[in-house]
């Protein structure tokens, strides 16, 4: 096949194709952190074994045309008995540009894979602030954030709330 073939096919020889879907990170930042230790220094004596608590939440904006605004919230607790060891909040930031992807496809994008894009970065955050908190390090596990936004549809649906979230709001 020439060069001129190639460069037919990947044009579509003049059919009617979807347009490509493409998706750019444009700028990923910590937008918000916070550590607290509230029994420090007592907490550091006995044997450290932490129940340790994650809660996720991710919010999508769009901020023009094809560019999008998704917030990671990471809010890990881990208590030592009855008292709280260590207090972590964090928004990890992106800003996305996402072309050629229907309205269907946005929730999904928005929703999931964003959300899985920006989560290794507040892992890292996470870890080095308890670290520096004077806590063992900690690494939060993989997250499967296909199956959150599943779970979150089928909850939205189930309550009649009908829009899948990330959609476009504009």
């Amino acid at each position: 096949m020439t060069e001129k073939d190639t460069a037919a096919k990947a044009a579509g020889n003049g059919k009617n194709e979807a347009p490509a879907r493409e998706m750019t990170i444009q700028k990923i930042y910590l937008k918000d952190a916070s550590f607290e230790a509230p029994n420090s220094p007592t907490i550091f004596q006995g044997k450290w074994r932490p129940q340790v608590n994650v809660d996720l939440d991710s919010k999508a904006e769009r901020m023009e045309d094809d560019l999008y605004h998704v917030v990671l919230t990471v809010t890990v607790t881990a208590k030592q008995e009855d008292k709280t060891a260590f207090l972590v909040e964090l928004s990890q930031a992106g800003i996305f540009r996402i072309k050629g992807a229907d309205k269907a496809e946005m929730g999904p994008v928005l929703g999931s894979y964003c959300p899985g894009t920006l989560f290794p970065f507040a892992r890292q955050a996470i870890s080095e602030l308890v670290t520096q908190g004077g806590f063992p390090q900690l690494l939060l596990a993989p997250v499967n954030f296909d199956a959150l936004y599943a779970d979150h549809v089928r909850r939205q649906q189930a309550a009649g709330e009908g829009e899948a979230p990330g959609a476009d709001k504009s």
